[in-house]
């Protein structure tokens, strides 16, 4: 049986937003425990009538990595 990739991506989507969610509930605890990486201020492109701005920061903690375990368990048995 083929397995669809998009299922996967999207699980683990889920898994990581869950945990965070779940570190963000419990703020004091080893859950929340984590590393933000990424850019601190954001890249400014001013062209006078368009002025576009990127930015990326990303925070793992111990509650998005059981989300992705979890996801990926839970793919498996799909």
């Amino acid at each position: 049986m083929h397995k669809n990739n998009w299922a996967c991506f999207l699980l683990i989507l889920a898994g990581i937003v869950i945990g965070g969610f779940i570190g963000n509930l419990f703020p004091s605890t080893w859950l929340n425990y984590g590393q933000t990486f990424g850019l601190s201020s954001p890249i400014v492109f001013d062209m006078g009538i368009m002025c576009i701005t990127f930015g990326l920061t990303i925070k793992v903690t111990v509650a998005s990595i059981v989300g992705i375990v979890l996801a990926l368990v839970i793919y498996r048995f799909l």
